[in-house]
């Protein structure tokens, strides 16, 4: 354990280049650049409301604006997609540097989920900002949030580490990855109530983690609710990271194991 720690820290250093790289070469040629982080879910959420509850009637559960509660989803679903994706193909993106100097091969799927994570947490403003114009009032419980964002950040590198080895043997998973993560977006109540839900339908979304970080995280911010002391949002909680913690000691162990193997498939 000493030694990892000690090689982490030596190339601490690249890690911070390699993220801010990443968040320079996302809006590269932007002319909106970092401001697209703020529009995009903004201008999303516009749609989905107008859609869904204009066109399809979908109303409120407790009075909530119903804009808030897709906004909420959407911020914490664009991350967990832009993350995965990206950190996906982090050791084909950087087969030229892998092959020409060693660097610790982690360092490239954990700087593309930082990158993609600071993004993200700077497209809370408009959370924020939006909240403040439609009248949702922040308590005290809105610091519990922040539990909801550790497993979520903890989630997502867990995942990325499996996804970014199996994509170097077996390219064809990005494709298929497109197809899984559509299906869990629409398993992670975005735009719909699970109230509204029975059967095996109910099951399959409460059995999906990214709801429950994304209920969590709602209960938190939209409800003003405490998410440890409210039963179900605590058991929630407990469910997404005990996967979260097992996703990212069987996506260190994939790495590791294979990590020598990279510089032949790529």
């Amino acid at each position: 354990m000493k030694k990892h720690i000690r090689n982490f820290n030596r190339y601490k250093f690249l890690l911070v280049e390699l993220v801010k790289k990443g968040i320079k070469l996302k809006y590269r040629r932007s002319y909106l650049g970092i401001i697209w982080t703020l529009l995009e879910p903004l201008l999303t959420t516009i749609v989905l409301t107008i859609v869904f509850q204009n066109l399809l009637g979908t109303s409120s559960k407790q009075g909530e604006p119903y804009a808030i509660y897709i906004l909420t989803g959407r911020l914490l679903y664009g991350f967990f997609n832009e993350s995965t994706k990206v950190a996906m193909r982090s050791i084909r993106a950087n087969s030229a540097m892998i092959k020409k100097v060693y660097v610790p091969k982690y360092l490239y799927p954990l700087s593309s989920v930082l990158y993609t994570y600071v993004i993200f947490l700077m497209s809370l403003f408009v959370l924020a900002l939006a909240s403040g114009v439609l009248g949702v009032k922040p308590t005290i419980h809105i610091i519990e949030a922040l539990a909801s964002l550790f497993v979520l950040f903890l989630f997502c590198f867990g995942l990325s580490m499996i996804l970014a080895t199996i994509s170097v043997f077996f390219r064809d998973l990005e494709y298929l990855w497109n197809v899984l993560s559509m299906l869990i977006m629409y398993c992670s109540a975005i735009f719909y109530y699970t109230t509204k839900l029975k059967g095996m339908s109910a099951v399959l979304v409460k059995l999906n983690p990214l709801y429950c970080i994304i209920s969590n995280f709602r209960s938190s911010v939209l409800y003003g609710q405490s998410i440890f002391t409210i039963a179900n949002e605590r058991n929630m909680l407990i469910y997404s990271l005990v996967v979260s913690l097992i996703l990212d000691i069987v996506g260190v162990f994939m790495f590791y194991k294979k990590q020598d193997e990279f510089i032949l498939q790529i």
